[in-house]
């Protein structure tokens, strides 16, 4: 029986409309209550993870810029991997001339973007941005840079991804979190190893953890735990990557939770 969950959120725990829905409480509050750890494993910032750990109600390990940050239960940082500045800086020069590109960084624990976009401001409750300068951008304490469009288009960004994987070589991890959203770590940073990080703490190994997600973000998480499940409504690159993964249902209908009911609970929710 599998000691540890970690689960994604966006596309995976949460709802489409991007809250954890009463069901999946109450589940996450029984495993709890069954000794049973859980472990937000996300590409959000570590602000945002812990509004939403306090509305669960549950002490709980936060994997937060996909792994380039840890907090444990009592929020203290375990675990930090910035970017490096010489890749800030080249990532910078070459992607601000795009007009149609939103440069993201998450830097400690401001939220940080390029020009204003108030669509954004409605994306998460108690977290917004602060509008940086491309000219003179940050470069230390930055946990990972991200790339949004205008026209949301995947195929744009694929390009970009090429770009960016020719800019940096070994020197950054670059994933799709959605296909909408491109994101860039250092390169020893992913979800994977973060959880290898919080098990290995916590007393146990991968072996004793499930995990779920739907991103290619997500990817190294769902190769390395000792169950990883697969969102039905992940992009096809997730599902060609990790074939062998079994594939559930959709965050609309709380896949995650029922999953965990069916084969986690003792007793069934």
């Amino acid at each position: 029986m599998y000691k540890i969950i970690a689960s994604d959120l966006d596309g995976t725990l949460l709802t489409p409309d991007h809250k954890i829905a009463p069901f999946t409480k109450d589940v996450l509050n029984q495993l709890h209550q069954q000794e049973k750890d859980f472990v937000f494993a996300t590409g959000r910032h570590h602000v945002d993870v812990a509004g939403m750990r306090e509305q669960l109600g549950i002490p709980a390990y936060m994997i937060t810029s996909n792994g380039a940050r840890v907090h444990n239960c009592q929020n203290e940082v375990i675990f930090k991997q910035d970017v490096q500045p010489d890749v800030i800086r080249d990532i910078i020069a070459l992607t601000k001339h795009d007009p149609a590109l939103r440069i993201h960084m998450y830097r400690n624990d401001d939220w940080l973007l390029n020009k204003e976009d108030e669509a954004l401001r409605d994306f998460h409750d108690t977290f917004t941005y602060k509008v940086f300068d491309v000219e003179n951008p940050p470069v230390e304490g930055v946990a990972k840079i991200f790339f949004t469009n205008d026209d949301r288009d995947h195929d744009k960004l694929v390009i970009w991804e090429d770009k960016l994987n020719a800019l940096c070589g070994d020197r950054a991890n670059i994933a799709f979190s959605t296909p909408w959203c491109l994101e860039v770590m250092d390169a020893n940073v992913s979800k994977g190893h973060a959880l290898e990080a919080v098990a290995k703490a916590k007393g146990y190994t991968l072996a004793d953890c499930i995990a779920f997600g739907d991103g290619m973000n997500d990817a190294e998480m769902l190769s390395m735990a000792g169950k990883g499940l697969v969102m039905e409504t992940a992009h096809e690159k997730v599902k060609k990557a990790l074939p062998n993964n079994d594939v559930i249902g959709s965050c609309a209908d709380e896949a995650v939770a029922h999953y965990l009911v069916a084969h986690c609970l003792t007793e069934k929710a």
